[in-house]
């Protein structure tokens, strides 16, 4: 088994947390992997020296079937871990020690548990969607992936527009801040503070969001995930980007994108006694009484 650690320099790391992976890692005999970004860090908290055996660039070359990614800071890391696999089928556990932590879903005192898991082969995960959008994102990229959700949105003063279709069908052209596309994962998001709809992770759709809508009558649309979506935006004087989760592009006028659900995906996982609906209870206050 090989653990393939991975975070960021401006995520919260706390010595003792990382000293017990490395513990683990050593008790268990398990073969590792550290990032470039995280390894000095790694050897200033642990007096651990990484060598370059021991670390990876991104994206992440070919490793072992027998892998885990452990991701160690909030959600935003966790993303950023998955876009490092490049599309391998590789378990990702989230260790969270930023705030809300939605994905990254293991606390800093389940640590030596999931090490636990890992070891006796019980670690759950599920299979979950991602978008593939392609366009023109300037510097010779045409195609970029997303976990979470496809932005086109404003910067600046200044509203914008989004021609948006399904299936060649005109669904309606999007007056404001802008339009997200997003996956059930990223239900919880983005997508969930401009007012659309949370999903379970299990459903197969994508969700059309509206951002600042300047049409009171515009509302979050749900579509089967086997529809392709064309976009396409205008503005006459704000400037706009185009974000696929963590990366952002600038685009001019007249720029086109279609996203669909990309052949890839990703495996989370999961703790075996707390469900998606446990999390939306006390992460998000889902249901609280506020009356008393």
């Amino acid at each position: 088994m090989k653990i393939l650690l991975f975070s960021r320099q401006r995520s919260a790391h706390v010595a003792s947390e990382v000293r017990q992976m490395f513990e683990a890692i050593e008790q268990f005999g398990f073969d590792y992997a550290v990032n470039e970004e995280f390894a000095p860090r790694v050897e200033e908290l642990t007096g651990l020296k990484i060598d370059v055996a021991h670390r990876y660039g991104t994206p992440m070359k070919p490793q072992p079937k027998e892998s885990v990614l452990l991701c160690y800071g909030g959600d935003g890391t966790l993303l950023d871990g998955i876009h490092c696999l490049n599309g391998a089928e590789i378990p990702v556990v989230g260790i969270n020690s930023g705030h809300m932590g939605f994905l990254a879903s293991v606390p800093q005192n389940g640590i030596r548990e999931i090490f636990d898991e890992i070891r006796d082969g019980k670690l759950q995960y599920e299979s979950r969607s991602m978008l593939e959008v392609t366009g023109d994102f300037g510097n010779g990229i045409t195609t970029r992936y997303a976990v979470n959700e496809v932005g086109i949105q404003r910067q600046g003063a200044g509203m914008i527009a989004v021609e948006t279709y399904v299936d060649g069908q005109m669904v309606a052209t999007y007056h404001g801040d802008g339009l997200l596309v997003s996956t059930p994962t990223g239900s919880t998001a983005y997508s969930l503070s401009v007012g659309g709809p949370v999903m379970a992770p299990q459903c197969a759709c994508m969700i059309l969001s509206p951002i600042a809508s300047h049409n009171l009558t515009m509302r979050p649309v749900v579509i089967p995930d086997s529809c392709e979506i064309q976009l396409r935006a205008h503005a006459r004087q704000a400037e706009m980007v185009v974000s696929a989760d963590n990366e952002i592009s600038h685009i001019s006028e007249g720029a086109s994108f279609t996203i669909k659900r990309a052949h890839r995906r990703f495996f989370l996982a999961v703790s075996h006694n707390i469900s998606f609906y446990d999390t939306l209870r006390n992460k998000m206050m889902w249901g609280v009484d506020i009356r008393s």
